[in-house]
């Protein structure tokens, strides 16, 4: 079973294996968490990162939950349940790190964790 911590902060400043990130076939690094994956990690390190094979632990920002509009809720429950159905071979821990109070609350309801 894969461990799942959530933390709030800034994703860029943890110690992972792999920061994975929604983002389309151009990866262009501009706004939001994909700049500020390429402003801290550099193409190399992604290059290294594009198959999670191999990787122990593994954050996630809060996809889908930005500017798009998509239902923070709808959101929270398909990312918690996704990294729980996942076959693990070597994933050993998720981390899920929100932008804020109310995102990092939306997660622990769904994980079922308390600070």
């Amino acid at each position: 079973m894969i461990e799942i911590e959530i933390i709030q902060g800034d994703i860029t400043k943890l110690t992972v294996d792999a920061i994975v990130n929604a983002a389309n076939c151009s990866l262009l690094g501009g706004g939001g968490v994909d700049g500020a994956i390429h402003r801290a990690a550099g193409p190399e390190l992604l290059r290294a990162c594009i198959p999670l094979n191999g990787c122990e632990t593994v954050a996630f920002p809060a996809i889908s939950c930005g500017v798009y509009g998509y239902p923070w809720e709808a959101a929270t429950e398909i990312a918690v349940k996704s990294v729980r159905e996942f076959p693990a071979q070597k994933v050993k821990k998720v981390i899920f790190c929100c932008f804020g109070e109310e995102m990092e609350k939306l997660y622990r309801e769904k994980v079922g964790s308390r600070r």
